[in-house]
């Protein structure tokens, strides 16, 4: 009973509005008396925790992502992708979809992947006749793809939470990415078809002089991806490696390619990545903490045995895996549900048969789709913000697209395994 009041104390706290950090931290200090722990080893289990080469890779990313939103990348991605499906009707909202997909690989932010496709789109789809609603949900609603999209922060986290490839984690959600990504479009598509005031662009042919200029402006955006992923998967960077590559390869494209900023905006970058690198490490702090409270109290076992005493059929129970993550993916940050769901969910997962890489698919998209699900839902507050719509206008097309391409992509990827597993298995990782 101890135990539970401890989990009901951190939830309240998180739906009254408490910041993350705060919530676990007194969670942290109620399971800190509970367990007669001392300050040394409390705070040492912290620290060792946080004692990772892996979890380098997080802020490295995370400047990275800083550095490419500056310095203008995404304008030379929507124009290359622009040239190629822009002239379809409809096609301006498939770009933004696309480029986000593309971005969100190069960042593995889903709020950089927002920030700037948002910014350069949101002028486009307004000229090309989007309703904003619309037009604000889809951008909010293809953000999570830098989540899902490798590399991915989230999964570097599960990797390093359960033990599991890096690299393993990174490919199980590139098709599930894949799929989302496919039926936002369509959904896109759908609704430029029946809509009046939606009209076609003008054509840039590829092979013309303003097809040219596109394509030579798009190489070293277009680059980015290639290297750091080439890199990864053929062996010859580690991802912490591979995202230092990436802040060196990002400076000077950004600087003299570009020329979206100058060496004097890195200090205000740096100011900026630290102090989001510090709230997550502060985080990942007193989450890790509190998870393996929960652990020593038995709680992932409690968790297991209520869940089986209800079904022991596999499929049952995770669909109810699944409401109970969409559930955290409401009230908290995909960084906090993930580092708090591993180690809960992970021993259920494997006493049913499910595989630790298959789970972290499961894991992506359910915390993906929480970030646009009220009542959290950062990115949907953060897109209304980056337009200026209102709230009650955004709505209604991001239950659509929910329902529409978001739960598909769920349940896919969660009762189909292969969905997860055939790139790992094709590249050895399982």
């Amino acid at each position: 009973m101890d135990v539970i009041l401890g989990i009901v104390i951190l939830i309240v706290m998180i739906v009254l509005g408490v910041s993350i950090p705060f919530a676990f931290g007194t969670a942290m200090i109620y399971y800190y008396f509970l367990l007669d722990g001392s300050p040394a080893t409390t705070i040492s289990v912290g620290f060792s925790q946080l004692n990772s080469l892996v979890l380098l890779a997080i802020p490295l990313f995370v400047i990275a992502g800083g550095i490419i939103e500056k310095g203008k990348l995404g304008d030379a991605l929507v124009g290359f992708i622009d040239m190629f499906i822009g002239h379809i009707k409809g096609g301006l909202g498939a770009v933004s979809v696309i480029a986000s997909a593309v971005f969100g690989a190069i960042t593995g932010s889903c709020a950089a992947t927002l920030s700037c496709i948002g910014s350069v789109m949101m002028p486009k789809l307004r000229k090309a006749g989007y309703e904003d609603g619309f037009a604000t949900a889809l951008l909010v609603n293809a953000g999570p793809l830098g989540l899902l999209i490798p590399p991915s922060a989230d999964q570097i986290l599960y990797a390093w939470s359960a033990g599991q490839s890096v690299l393993a984690c990174f490919l199980s959600t590139v098709i599930p990415g894949i799929i989302l990504a496919t039926l936002l479009c369509i959904i896109n598509l759908i609704f430029a078809s029946k809509s009046s005031s939606i009209i076609a662009q003008p054509k840039v042919k590829v092979f013309s002089s303003a097809g040219a200029k596109r394509f030579k402006v798009g190489i070293p955006a277009l680059l980015f991806p290639v290297i750091i992923l080439g890199g990864i998967y053929g062996g010859f960077m580690t991802p912490t490696e591979a995202a230092a590559i990436s802040i060196i390869y990002a400076i000077p494209i950004g600087i003299y390619v570009y020329k979206g900023m100058k060496w004097k905006d890195l200090k205000t970058i740096f100011i900026e990545t630290g102090t989001t690198t510090g709230v997550i490490m502060v985080m990942l702090f007193v989450i890790m903490i509190v998870a393996r409270n929960f652990t020593m109290a038995g709680v992932p076992d409690l968790l297991k045995d209520a869940l089986l005493s209800i079904s022991d059929n596999k499929y049952v129970i995770l669909l109810m895996c699944n409401v109970f993550l969409v559930i955290i993916g409401m009230l908290m940050d995909d960084v906090s549900g993930m580092l708090l769901c591993t180690p809960l969910l992970l021993p259920l997962m494997t006493e049913i048969g499910v595989h630790p890489i298959h789970f972290a698919a499961i894991i992506g998209v359910n915390l993906g789709m929480g970030n646009i699900t009220p009542p959290t839902a950062p990115l949907l507050y953060i897109g209304c913000r980056l337009t200026g719509t209102p709230l009650n206008q955004v709505m209604k097309p991001t239950l659509i697209m929910l329902f529409g391409a978001w739960l598909p992509t769920l349940i896919l990827t969660t009762y189909i395994p292969q969905i997860a597993l055939f790139l790992p298995s094709l590249f050895g990782y399982v």
